[in-house]
């Protein structure tokens, strides 16, 4: 997701940093501007999320606490998105509601053929 590139309020995140802990409440959703982002559950990686890329998506829809813990992987810099800034973009930006479905979908099938 390019439309992150030049946000001017993304946080600098420090590599080892913790951004966002399992099982705690969530109303952001996160894109990684630059830098690695691991996510994982319990002692598990559930893999890495780069430049472009969003985490943290689910809390912010559905309204439940954290499925994972996400930390820098690298130093990372870190845009956060709220419901109101979230529902703003859909509407300005109908391809970014697009690209977070896509991410949503992408990932289910992973984890549906991990399962098979």
């Amino acid at each position: 997701m390019n439309l992150f590139r030049s946000v001017q309020d993304a946080q600098l995140v420090p590599a080892g940093a913790e951004i966002c802990r399992q099982d705690e409440p969530g109303d952001t959703m996160f894109v990684v501007v630059e830098g690695t982002v691991e996510i994982s559950r319990g002692d598990k990686v559930l893999g890495n999320v780069g430049a472009g890329e969003v985490f943290g998506e689910m809390s912010m829809l559905d309204k439940t606490p954290r499925a994972a813990t996400a930390r820098a992987k690298t130093d990372c810099r870190i845009a956060t998105l709220n419901e109101k800034r979230f529902l703003f973009m859909v509407q300005q930006t109908p391809y970014f509601a697009l690209e977070v479905m896509r991410t949503i979908s992408g990932r289910l099938r992973e984890r549906l053929q991990e399962k098979w």
